[in-house]
């Protein structure tokens, strides 16, 4: 098993099967894949009821889709805003985890600036 390193602790953390299917969720829905079926799926629900003859559910102008692509719509952009508040907090945690690698870099490096110094005093 592959150990992580403390910056993957700080951005990836544990998450919750919510956050999990709200992150897959998200990545799916921004995909292309996703817009070509939903397309592919719009397009064969239209015709099927265009030229359907007999048992037509959703005639002309289509209100049945369009509640369905408002429900989607409706839960789809709730859990997307989710998706990215996460990752707005995983932002947030790796900055501060740079800042403070950064900070113990800065003392450090300004001890051993120190102890050079000195040793460059006591050659003098």
């Amino acid at each position: 098993m592959k150990e992580e390193t403390p910056i993957q602790h700080v951005v990836h953390g544990t998450s919750s099967l919510g956050e999990r299917a709200a992150d897959n969720l998200a990545k799916y829905a921004g995909s292309w894949t996703f817009i070509t079926a939903f397309m592919v799926f719009l397009v064969i629900w239209m015709s099927v009821n265009v030229y359907a003859w007999i048992n037509v559910w959703d005639p002309y102008p289509f209100i049945l889709l369009n509640l369905v692509l408002s429900c989607i719509a409706a839960l789809q952009a709730p859990i997307i805003l989710m998706s990215q508040n996460r990752q707005a907090e995983k932002d947030r945690r790796k900055v501060e985890y740079d800042y403070r690698v950064n900070r113990k870099s800065e003392k450090m490096i300004e001890e051993i600036l120190n102890k050079v110094k000195g040793i460059e005093k006591k050659k003098s």
